[in-house]
């Protein structure tokens, strides 16, 4: 196999107008603020700079994944690559939550709550979904659906969202329920995965310029 193949790229979408106003997004679906728009642009010149190249794409059924995906391939000179939306990969339903401020909500239930909401793994928000909720219906969709894609020799793109890719990310990088919730995804910034044969990972990069 070429040093190409098995290859993983994962990014988080660019900012979104939501991410701008400081609301909880969840399912709710916004598109890319104007700053989100560059984002994604330089996230698909940083790779390729890096000169890679796709076979397929994966993302999610949320517009500012989708947007994130199409100008990422428009700067890789990649438009019509093959592409697959599933709602697996949305973000995280926030409930109740979702398309309040988040200042709004810190002084509705206490900084406290809400810091537990968004933080811990397993205590979902009123009426949504729990970091390990959203890694029980993202991570089986990796294991059935991308894994073997990519061991089959195929490089993929995936475009997603911060909770559904900290699933991702928990796997590969062997990560517990304890430390993925404090692990930050940037806007737009591209996770550079190669994997061995046996689905572990042989290296990371991370394309910060």
């Amino acid at each position: 196999m070429s040093d190409t193949d098995r290859l993983l790229v994962l990014v988080r979408h660019g900012q979104s107008e939501w991410n701008l106003k400081n609301l909880f997004t969840g399912w709710r679906d916004v598109d890319l603020s104007e700053q989100g728009v560059a984002e994604a642009r330089e996230a698909g010149r940083r790779l390729k700079a890096r000169g890679l190249e796709f076979d397929c794409a994966f993302t999610s059924a949320l517009k500012r994944a989708q947007h994130t995906l199409a100008l990422m391939l428009e700067e890789l000179g990649q438009t019509g690559l093959a592409e697959t939306r599933d709602q697996a990969l949305n973000e995280r339903d926030y409930g109740d939550l979702v398309g309040l401020n988040k200042d709004d909500a810190r002084r509705k239930w206490g900084e406290e709550q809400v810091h537990v909401w968004r933080r811990s793994y397993d205590v979902a928000p009123p009426g949504g979904e729990s970091l390990k909720d959203t890694v029980a219906r993202a991570l089986p969709y990796y294991c059935q659906q991308i894994l073997p894609t990519v061991l089959d020799g195929k490089r993929v793109l995936v475009s997603a969202h911060g909770n559904s890719l900290r699933a991702l990310v928990m796997v590969l990088d062997r990560l517990t329920p304890k430390t993925i919730p404090t692990m930050e995804l940037e806007t737009g910034v591209p996770l550079v995965y190669r994997l061995n044969a046996n689905s572990t990972v042989k290296s990371k990069d991370i394309l910060t310029s």
